[in-house]
């Protein structure tokens, strides 16, 4: 039997969902408030990335078995995403070719600190700052489908140098978290360039 490598079409789904619905509606065989209420969420922004989220993770989930098996482990990754993001801005996708000139973006945090990895700079004239999809503040989640929310700092620089031809990455935009980040790294570096105090002189008596 042919193996169907075809990834799922959601967006034409939920067209045609919503197709039908509208169906029912005008001809008043279904008059459930719930159903007005499913037609605002299948046609929200947030619905509307949620889709994009999962479509992405579908395509580079690396898990053998069924559709259905691919299926699920691409929902509870989707899922998993979204919850960590919860109070937050929602995941979204950015894509940036890789050029001899790199990403034009630097990162800082990781596992090592305590902290998530941030986008700490945008390269003023680099391949991140000319596609204009990145921003300094925003939480790097995956590279190419690897999560490194619990990676160290060193672990997400490999995946970003080794990377070739067109980078996905997923990533959340918290600037405050960021600012929180650079000010406890500020106090150590202060705290370590603070002169240690002389011993203290005895007294003969």
């Amino acid at each position: 039997m042919e193996k169907n490598t075809e990834g799922p079409n959601l967006k034409r789904d939920i067209h045609r969902i919503l197709e039908l619905i509208e169906h029912v509606q005008k001809t008043g065989e279904v008059t459930s408030p719930k159903l007005v209420a499913l037609q605002k969420i299948l046609q929200s922004e947030f619905f509307d990335a949620v889709r994009e989220v999962y479509e992405t993770v579908y395509d580079i989930v690396d898990i053998e078995g069924s559709p259905e098996v691919r299926a699920s482990a691409t929902a509870k990754a989707t899922v998993a995403a979204f919850a960590a993001a919860e109070g937050h801005a929602h995941p979204r996708i950015v894509e940036l070719p890789k050029t001899d000139q790199g990403l034009g973006f630097n990162v800082m945090g990781g596992k090592e600190q305590n902290s998530p990895i941030y986008i700490s700079r945008i390269i003023p004239g680099g391949v991140a700052d000319r596609h204009g999809g990145l921003k300094r503040g925003d939480q790097l989640i995956a590279v190419n489908g690897v999560n490194v929310e619990s990676e160290c700092h060193e672990r997400a620089v490999d995946l970003l140098k080794s990377a070739q031809g067109t980078v996905r990455l997923v990533v959340r935009y918290t600037p405050r978290l960021l600012d929180e980040m650079e000010r406890r790294f500020e106090r150590q570096r202060r705290r370590l360039n603070q002169p240690s105090p002389g011993p203290v002189p005895t007294v003969r008596r």
